[in-house]
């Protein structure tokens, strides 16, 4: 197991828990923050204080499409808006809308 703990981070439907999965599966202490809920900025340190944070990202079509979600722009971009403070911070930012799970998973084990 490594050491290392990553947070990960996105609006609804980017990626985050199939992301973590495959980073535990390989070994790493990875969650996912469901931050995007919350009107706490920095809520995804005061969850885990990672050592790592990523930020998987895509478009309002592209979520709305993988989950059949049944909301709005404006929800959406509420989402992002409360993810600002972790976009900001962020050690990785990876925009998933044209990449497999496998392909953003490679490019965070890369990464890391």
């Amino acid at each position: 197991m490594n050491a290392r703990t990553i947070a990960i981070v996105g609006p609804c439907a980017s990626g985050k828990t199939t992301l973590a999965e495959g980073l535990q599966a390989h070994g790493y202490g990875a969650r996912q923050i469901a931050q995007e809920h919350s009107y706490v900025q920095d809520m995804w340190k005061q969850i885990t204080d990672p050592d790592i944070l990523i930020y998987v990202d895509a478009s309002f079509e592209t979520c709305t499409e993988r989950k059949k979600l049944n909301w709005k722009q404006k929800e959406f971009d509420e989402q992002v808006r409360r993810l600002s403070h972790a976009r900001e911070h962020c050690d990785l930012y990876i925009f998933t809308d044209d990449f497999a799970p496998g392909e953003i998973l490679e490019r965070t084990l890369s990464f890391l």
